[in-house]
């Protein structure tokens, strides 16, 4: 069954790839981001539609959603994304970074809830993308951790309150998309090199997010962890 599904942060990574997957599988896509050039080649490339979103302001998020009603007449899946991951040592006291890791990456979250709940006819998919830091805590990662657990405890307790909802959280190991891109700290993004050396293709959840919602009705995919096989 063809589901209309909205995605953050869809302009690179693992939006952009689960845009992709998803238009392929028959599902109408729409696709939110700040950089409107690359949503606009992706809609094309797909087929589907786009419309600009700053996760970080509820009226962005409730004008995306509303766009998306425009153009499709409903809502039937939200995948909740957009993240970002300026990681660093707790003493480098990044304090400006640590503010915008909770405000896309917990308040993001939580300003597409309020702008999809609303909307949703028939049940309903909240999709959110967490990461293997809502399950360990690395060193430089304690606030994106901090950030992704709560990703993961907004999850479990939406799950416990709806009874016609599905709700699934995806736990990504080291994946390739532009996360990395934003740390400042060379000793953080030294690490990061290491560490993406072994990172899965972006499409690999773009799969695990299509089986989640590809599930019937009543059947309900909690979480999906996915990591390469050498992660440890």
């Amino acid at each position: 069954m063809s589901k209309v599904v909205l995605i953050s942060g869809a302009s690179s990574g693992i939006g952009e790839a689960t845009a992709r997957v998803l238009a392929a599988a028959g599902h109408r896509v729409f696709l939110g981001a700040r950089r409107e050039d690359r949503l606009a080649a992706l809609a094309e490339e797909v087929g589907g539609a786009y419309a600009p979103l700053d996760v970080t302001s509820r009226e962005s998020f409730q004008s995306f959603a509303d766009a998306a009603v425009d153009r499709f007449g409903r809502v039937d899946v939200l995948v909740n994304n957009a993240g970002v991951m300026p990681l660093s040592l707790m003493d480098s006291l990044k304090v400006d970074e640590w503010d915008r890791m909770v405000d896309v990456n917990i308040k993001g979250v939580l300003n597409g809830l309020a702008a999809v709940l609303p909307r949703f006819t028939d049940g309903g998919h909240v999709v959110n993308v967490a990461s293997i830091g809502a399950h360990m805590v690395m060193p430089t990662a304690a606030v994106y951790c901090a950030t992704k657990h709560a990703v993961w405890a907004l999850s479990e307790g939406l799950r416990q309150e709806r009874e016609d909802l599905r709700v699934t959280v995806i736990s990504p190991g080291v994946t390739q998309s532009e996360l990395a891109d934003t740390i400042t700290e060379d000793y953080a993004a030294s690490l990061m090199r290491d560490y993406r050396k072994l990172a899965l293709p972006a499409s690999a959840i773009g799969d695990a997010i299509a089986y989640a919602i590809s599930q019937p009705a009543e059947v309900d995919v909690n979480e999906i962890v996915v990591r390469p096989v050498s992660q440890r």
